[in-house]
């Protein structure tokens, strides 16, 4: 158990491309805030929207909430504020998974197949986390050649990736929401475990409404759909309705 009275933020640790962390005065807990930017093109288009990190923060502290009560461990530890959460420090796996249960974004631009096309089972991909390669997919050899994860380590990114995959289905299939494809990050704790990491918001998630096809999601920002905020806004006010049915 995480010893979190008297918790302070310390000094700036990183700044990606929408959040800041922050050490704390206990070694394995760290501050997140949740800024108001939205990048594309991995970083290389950045703006700032108000409201957005606070909407982000919201979606992510309850999706990362209802995870566990499903037995799937994750870095969250709470909320503090309308921008900020507490988690636990881990080691980040520099290996990003993408699960696909309909085909879209690149996928369909390598494939060229339909967008939306609904795959007979998920499918799970991995791309390197390194900004000055552009992310590149990768293979388990390639992660395994190039030592960014174990294959035990791989085997269990898969497990959980599904089980994940399995429970934000059911979340969002009752905000008639279709969860297209979404990102995952997974981290090491001090312990050697394997556990899910860095944020759930529409940043990372492919989202449309089942009704319209209309997107829920950053790709509004990605394809100049319109204002995106206020579908981030709709996106959270969905899920919180959700948890009160």
């Amino acid at each position: 158990m995480l010893e979190l009275s008297g918790v302070e933020k310390q000094e700036l640790l990183y700044q990606g491309k929408a959040k800041e962390m922050y050490a704390t005065t206990n070694p394995e807990v760290l501050w997140v805030h949740y800024m108001d930017q939205v990048t594309a093109l991995n970083g290389k288009r950045k703006v700032r929207m108000a409201d957005k990190g606070k909407v982000n923060c919201a979606i992510s502290s309850q999706l990362f909430t209802d995870l566990r009560t499903q037995g799937i461990e994750n870095h969250f530890i709470e909320q503090l504020g309308p921008t900020d959460q507490l988690v636990q420090r881990v080691q980040i796996i520099p290996l990003e998974t993408v699960v696909r249960n309909y085909a879209s974004g690149s996928f369909v631009k390598r494939y060229q197949v339909d967008y939306l096309q609904k795959f007979e089972q998920p499918v799970i991909e991995f791309f390197y986390k390194n900004d000055a390669l552009d992310d590149p997919f990768l293979n388990d050899d390639d992660a395994l050649a190039l030592g960014v994860a174990t294959s035990d380590q791989i085997t269990e990114i898969r497990k959980l990736a599904r089980q994940v995959n399995q429970h934000l289905i059911q979340i969002f299939t009752k905000m008639n929401v279709q969860l297209v494809d979404f990102k995952l990050e997974f981290g090491l704790t001090t312990a050697g475990d394997v556990i899910l990491a860095d944020e759930l918001s529409p940043d990372n998630c492919r989202l449309v409404d089942m009704n319209t096809k209309e997107s829920l999601d950053k790709d509004i920002f990605r394809k100049g759909l319109g204002e995106m905020v206020p579908v981030y806004e709709e996106i959270l006010q969905r899920l919180q309705h959700s948890e009160e049915v």
